[in-house]
């Protein structure tokens, strides 16, 4: 399978899911926007990763090529690609698909449990216990859901943290794929925004060793469902 990833900020990386698609003989590719790389074609993929940044969608005359990115997320899902955003990358999702993205009225950084959608029936959340499952958070906007998407995780906080399209799109506004050095990037570059009710502190982000190896199980079970898909395909 041919993973792209789209990348905004030199300090929001894949983490563990880039480790995850090498370690199973994925061939990867990268955009940088931050260093002016050029778009692929569409046809050159199986799936698109949209990573997050700390950009908001809004923001397209500082960052002109939000708009030809959303063009291409847009052709990626009428092409039947599968997609799959991560914090500014479910926000862009959401914002072709016609929702509205705007701010949360509160910033949710760290670790916050987030619940699954019992009323969903998706085969994606199957692979899930339908519990609360960790996940780590640093988003300031959140999005309503787009006509014909389900709903798949709410947290205390922001009541859309994720939904799904189809079958072959999904949007996750939190971050499975943090590892302790995508948490101490993020921390670096934007102390800025440590404030607030649903903010922790940098050693209670780093402090919870645990966290970052249940993360990565449900990052890997989230790529399953995806090669599930396209085995489909390709079968």
């Amino acid at each position: 399978m041919r993973i792209h990833f789209f990348l905004h900020a030199s300090f929001e990386m894949p983490g563990n899911l880039v480790q995850l698609a090498s370690e199973r003989g994925h061939a990867v590719s990268f955009t940088r926007f931050y260093l002016d790389d050029d778009f692929p074609e569409t046809g050159d993929l199986d799936m698109l990763v949209i990573m997050g940044g700390p950009m908001g969608i809004y923001e397209e005359e500082r960052f002109p090529y939000l708009r030809e990115e959303k063009d291409f997320i847009t052709k990626a899902i009428t092409d039947d690609k599968m997609v799959l955003g991560i914090c500014l990358g479910a926000q862009l999702i959401a914002d072709v698909l016609g929702a509205d993205v705007y701010p949360n009225g509160r910033n949710e950084i760290g670790w916050f449990p987030v619940v699954p959608d019992n009323s969903t029936d998706s085969d994606f959340l199957e692979l899930f216990p339908r519990e609360p499952l960790t996940a780590f958070h640093w988003h300031g906007d959140t999005f309503d859901l787009p006509d014909g998407a389900q709903r798949l995780f709410s947290s205390e906080a922001t009541l859309n943290q994720g939904f799904i399209f189809g079958d072959r799109v999904i949007a996750l506004q939190f971050h499975w794929e943090v590892t302790p050095e995508n948490i101490r990037q993020l921390i670096d570059n934007n102390k800025d925004t440590l404030t607030g009710e649903f903010v922790q502190k940098p050693d209670d982000m780093l402090s919870p060793t645990g966290n970052f190896l249940s993360v990565k199980k449900l990052m890997e079970k989230t790529l399953d469902y995806f090669e599930e898909r396209f085995r489909y395909t390709a079968g």
